[in-house]
């Protein structure tokens, strides 16, 4: 869902989600004190907008401060899956180009970023993605409704859940024919070939590429 909440100034989000990771995840102390490079009226702002706790006496999150940071951190990893998953980032130079993205893909767009990557849990470095409302929801649904494009029967019809793979090539080779979360999608038959509607469209794959398209199946067609 986008929302209409003001961005953040990017020098703040970068702050909390410094502070963020030194209170969570990094060993050092999260009380001692910050690097003399810190801009002390940049502290000050993020104090005064309820984000620090006694900014002047180590900076601690407060409890908004710490949702805000969290939040940063996932848009980063996040930015990090799409770089290197879908447009086919160079590994060294993903953590570099990410520090821009986390201020882009907000306000929903970081959900439909999740959803597009299958809801990932580690980044490309191999740390933990914080999961977000659409991870929960994915988690709550009935599994039991969602299953490969290669288990459907055919002329069963549902909705693209997610794609299950981190391969470039057959990210691409998808998305090239539509195949996108939320898409509506129709098996035509399963021998020899895997052969699927969507619209006024058929595509044929095989069992490798049926078998990272996760679908919901929810509409019997007849």
């Amino acid at each position: 869902m986008i929302n209409n909440q003001p961005r953040l100034d990017p020098r703040i989000e970068e702050l909390l989600e410094y502070l963020y990771l030194r209170e969570h995840e990094w060993a050092e102390d999260p009380a001692a004190p910050l690097p003399a490079d810190f801009d002390p009226e940049l502290l000050q702002r993020a104090g005064d907008q309820g984000f620090l706790d006694a900014p002047a006496a180590g900076a601690r999150l407060t409890e908004r401060g710490c949702a805000t940071g969290r939040d940063v951190v996932r848009r980063h990893r996040l930015g990090e899956c799409l770089l290197r998953d879908v447009l086919g980032a160079r590994i060294e130079d993903i953590h570099e180009d990410a520090c821009r993205i986390e201020h882009i893909i907000q306000h929903g767009l970081d959900e439909k970023t999740c959803i597009l990557l299958g809801h990932p849990k580690i980044c490309p470095h191999g740390k933990p993605i914080p999961p977000g409302a659409c991870c929960r929801r994915a988690h709550e649904e009935d599994l039991r409704e969602i299953k490969p494009l290669c288990e459907g029967k055919p002329q069963e019809a549902g909705v693209v859940a997610y794609l299950s793979t981190r391969e470039n090539r057959e990210i691409q080779k998808l998305m090239a024919m539509g195949i996108l979360p939320g898409v509506q999608v129709k098996l035509i038959q399963r021998y020899p070939s895997y052969v699927f509607q969507m619209g006024y469209s058929q595509f044929t794959i095989d069992r490798d590429l049926a078998e990272k398209i996760y679908v919901h199946w929810q509409i019997p067609a007849g």
